[in-house]
């Protein structure tokens, strides 16, 4: 653990086999990395931190749910961690559907540990990146929540680049309301301007309205 308190980048490997498992552990940690091994799919979902930067490298055929399966069900999670798929077994159909929902690459084996190296190290620099964009969106909805269904509706119309004018006149509201409303929306948002403001509600998912 760092001196913040945060927990260092890890690399998780899920594989069956447990030769292939020793042999990227022995592989990777001389490298100065974090690597955590699991025999399964179930045993990664029940074991990992979601909320650690962090990438996957996993095998596609094991007993129960396999590695593209595995990415998937991390997809509907919402995770945002990038995934290596390794195989013994590949084909190109496999490697379509491993690239169509995102796997930052397809190797197979017996593996090139160079490729897989670098495809590790660019998997936790984007894995950071992510991380980081998903916890700004956290950030700014946590923000959002706080606002009054008023303060929300003055915010979206604001970040549409309405004038307090024309916000007034929409919402059949006084100017003074409009300015009061303004006020603790962009002091809650922690926003400077109006284009800040939008920008943030875009993040979140919340574009204002054109």
């Amino acid at each position: 653990m760092s001196a913040d308190g945060t927990k260092p980048p890890v690399v998780y490997v899920v594989d069956d086999d447990d030769a292939m498992r020793d042999s990227l552990v022995f592989l990777l940690e001389p490298l100065g990395l974090v690597v955590e091994a699991f025999a399964s799919a179930a045993a990664f979902l029940a074991g990992h931190d979601p909320d650690r930067v962090a990438c996957l490298v996993a095998d596609v055929r094991m007993p129960g749910m396999s590695g593209l399966e595995l990415h998937e069900e991390l997809l509907r999670r919402g995770a945002v961690m990038p995934v290596v798929i390794i195989t013994g077994h590949g084909d190109v159909p496999m490697a379509v559907r491993a690239m169509r929902t995102g796997a930052l690459d397809f190797i197979e084996k017996p593996l090139n540990n160079q490729v897989l190296i670098e495809r590790i190290h660019q998997a936790l620099r984007l894995a950071e990146t992510k991380l980081q964009a998903a916890r700004e969106v956290g950030a700014i909805r946590a923000r959002l929540d706080k606002l009054t269904a008023r303060e929300r509706e003055v915010a979206d119309l604001v970040a549409a680049g309405k004038q307090n004018k024309a916000i007034a006149h929409a919402l059949g509201i006084s100017l003074k309301t409009v300015e009061i409303h303004r006020h603790n929306a962009m002091e809650k948002m922690a926003a400077t301007t109006g284009a800040d403001l939008a920008r943030m509600l875009t993040l979140a998912g919340g574009a204002a309205p054109t």
